[in-house]
């Protein structure tokens, strides 16, 4: 971790140079007008990583020209984060301090080769689970370098790209700084976040589709396969259906891989309402596992869930100028029993649980603070499998605070 940090540390001083000496970003149009005149170029966010709000990236990406390279963007995330809970599961603390993104992301964004790079320290906090620390989880989820691919786009309309891809199913992103939320919910644990794997992009107005080949819950086994459909019906409106499922059965387990999600079929159903100053995300999602012996799934199991993500933003002429309250509600259902050898799902075979996030959130230009209040009910549970040091506890909640900066 000492190299990645001194390695992003001479990266930005690199670029820093290169941008006070003056080299061109990619928005530098030709000189129709005597330099005095010349008028400086219009602001563009990146839209990578996915910012879906209230937290948005900077308007002024640092850029540089890499020469042949061409124009390559610097961007990044440095948060941290502080968290209270009760009902803990043994190993997890009551209180801790942590760092909970220290990335940076390269890419380029335009002509026939594009790419992103991601490289950093970061953690994933998410409800109803235990808290992982930082270097556990960048080490045990998905490494330094959490997301990185490679892009071919020939036309506007269609591209194709490799390599660690976010997932197209869901209506959560996997960072904090993505989310309206610090914490992922309770359905985003049912899902892949990454994935290893090729994907094929096309847009036709007023639809978009994308098609993957990828190893699911970041298992190393290239058995799944994972589609979307995203139709805009206009600039407030948009749907969006997307399914994926593993075609066989893999047996690996780690922290980024659970062994029953791993061998699932998903599928989600998402609507986005977004005119200023409200944004409205409802979406439905449906899981299932299939009855194998060699992973321990002796009958079938499937989960029933459904989420609504709200945010308000106070504009700039409010009484409340970078003033935003998301708020998310989620319920989920799991079906069998643990006596007909029904997977584990949630806190137990036929389990459920729901949840109530709010996250009151301030962004002044780069800079941004919130904070969090959660909680999770879970009924139907199995001793040893919901909350507390004996896993009988059927209820958590949760205070954070989180503060960085969005260069």
């Amino acid at each position: 971790m000492k190299r990645i940090k001194n390695l992003c540390v001479s990266v930005v001083a690199f670029a820093g140079a290169l941008l006070t000496v003056g080299v061109g970003g990619p928005f530098a149009q030709e000189a129709q007008q005597p330099a005095a005149e010349e008028k400086p170029a219009a602001p563009t966010a990146m839209t990578t990583p996915v910012m879906p709000g209230p937290l948005t990236a900077n308007p002024n990406p640092m850029s540089f020209d890499a020469g042949p390279l061409g124009p390559i963007y610097l961007t990044g995330a440095v948060s941290g984060l502080t968290l209270w809970q009760n009902n803990i599961s043994p190993g997890d603390q009551h209180s801790l301090a942590s760092l909970s993104n220290g990335q940076f992301f390269f890419q380029k964004i335009d002509g026939l080769f594009q790419y992103y790079v991601q490289i950093g320290a970061y953690t994933i906090p998410a409800l109803g689970t235990p808290y992982v620390n930082t270097p556990k989880a960048t080490g045990d989820f998905f490494g330094p370098l959490p997301m990185a691919w490679a892009k071919v786009a020939p036309t506007d309309t269609f591209s194709i790209q490799g390599g660690k891809l976010p997932t197209l199913i869901g209506a959560e992103n996997t960072f904090s700084f993505q989310n309206m939320n610090i914490e992922r919910g309770l359905i985003w644990n049912q899902e892949p976040a990454i994935s290893r794997g090729a994907q094929l992009n096309y847009t036709q107005d007023p639809i978009t589709f994308a098609l993957s080949w990828n190893d699911g819950f970041y298992s190393d086994r290239y058995t799944w396969l994972s589609g979307s459909a995203t139709y805009t019906l206009d600039s407030a409106n948009s749907f969006v259906l997307a399914a994926g499922g593993n075609y066989a059965h893999t047996t690996k387990a780690t922290l980024a891989t659970p062994l029953f999600q791993n061998n699932s079929t998903l599928f989600t159903l998402v609507y986005t309402y977004n005119s200023a100053p409200w944004t409205i995300t409802p979406y439905f999602q449906y899981t299932h596992v299939p009855a194998a012996s060699s992973i321990g799934a002796f009958t079938s199991a499937a989960t029933y869930g459904g989420a609504i993500l709200a945010n308000y933003s106070f504009g700039d002429g409010s009484p409340l100028p970078g003033v935003s309250i998301p708020i998310r509600f989620e319920y989920i259902s799991t079906t069998g029993n643990a006596a007909s050898g029904t997977p584990n799902l949630l806190y137990g075979p036929g389990s459920n649980a729901w949840s109530i996030t709010l996250t009151p959130t301030y962004q002044y230009k780069i800079y941004f603070a919130r904070a969090e209040i959660s909680h999770v009910g879970a009924n139907s549970t199995t001793p040893g499998l919901a909350f507390g040091p004996s896993g009988t506890n059927t209820t958590q909640t949760r205070f954070l605070f989180e503060a960085g900066v969005l260069f």
